[in-house]
């Protein structure tokens, strides 16, 4: 059986050259920022050529699109003022509600 990473997300990706590198992180269960929000922390760096960078990038905007027609996520309009009433966590991404 392969070892599983799991991640909260992408923390950069830097591209130099023809190598992309994208920084996978997750967030502490022990350390909080200055506003009492969980600390990113470090896991594992994914590398990739840009070839095949583009191609993961292809693959992954075929599955978002599967859990919005799915109904699982909802894409946000750019146009629209983010509710007054309901707090989003800072580790939410601002392209979902």
């Amino acid at each position: 059986m392969d070892a599983e990473l799991f991640t909260d997300g992408i923390g950069e990706i830097t591209i130099g050259g023809s190598i992309v590198r994208v920084d996978l992180f997750s967030l502490s269960a022990t350390e909080k920022n200055a506003d009492n929000t969980p600390k990113r922390v470090f896991r594992q760096r994914l590398i990739f050529s840009v070839e095949s960078f583009a191609n993961s990038v292809e693959v992954m905007q075929k599955a978002l699109q599967g859990l919005v027609d799915a109904g699982a996520v909802r894409r946000n309009d750019p146009t629209d003022p983010p509710p007054s009433n309901s707090p989003r966590s800072p580790n939410v991404s601002s392209n979902f509600r």
